[in-house]
């Protein structure tokens, strides 16, 4: 088994990551939270940079390779806004859904064109980067919020070839279908066969 440090204190992401691992390749990579002094400041300017910060911080903190993703949703009426600042959009759930809901009122069904990205950034414990990996849904701004799972913007993010938001997908299907867990699978072959 080989052990990741995960660049996040975030224990739900170490949960979600772990049950996509269940999905794709199950007793191969044990991920761990980060224990002791982890506060990475997010300042650059890309998803590869945030990634590669976080990561970084992890592995030096650890002293083990480390994994960190960064992750957005692009929509394509704003520029690609959110963007790398997704996660500070709004304070809360309800605020991010409600300013997106907001921004986009005026912008018609067939405009409302949007993408969910993650970027993984694999570090070794001197900072050098081993691997990146980058998964990514297409998919539409719905005009209202719809399902129960998930969190952040799925309940608006459609998608067209299910027929259903993110926020409407079994966490199977969401585990096997979302951006993170396209950028996950090709990273963990990538460190089974690189790093065991």
């Amino acid at each position: 088994m080989i052990k990741i440090a995960l660049g996040t204190s975030n224990p739900h992401k170490l949960e979600e990551i772990n049950d996509m691992l269940k999905e794709i390749h199950p007793d191969s990579v044990e991920f761990v939270l980060v224990e002791g002094d982890f506060n990475p400041e997010e300042n650059g300017m890309t998803f590869e940079e945030n990634s590669y910060i976080k990561a970084a911080e992890a592995a030096k903190v650890m002293g083990i390779p480390a994994l960190a993703d960064d992750t957005g949703l692009c929509v394509k009426a704003l520029d690609n806004r959110p963007g790398i600042h997704s996660a500070r959009y709004a304070p809360d759930q309800k605020s991010k859904i409600a300013k997106l809901l907001d921004e986009m009122k005026n912008v018609p069904e067939e405009e409302r064109e949007a993408y969910f990205i993650c970027t993984m950034t694999l570090v070794a414990p001197d900072g050098k980067i081993l691997h990146t990996q980058t998964g990514r849904i297409d998919g539409y701004i719905d005009t209202k919020p719809s399902g129960e799972h998930g969190f952040g913007y799925d309940p608006l993010f459609f998608v067209p070839n299910l027929n259903k938001t993110m926020a409407d997908m079994s966490m199977k299907e969401k585990n096997t279908l979302s951006h993170r867990a396209r950028a996950l699978k090709p990273m963990v072959e990538w460190i089974m066969k690189n790093l065991s």
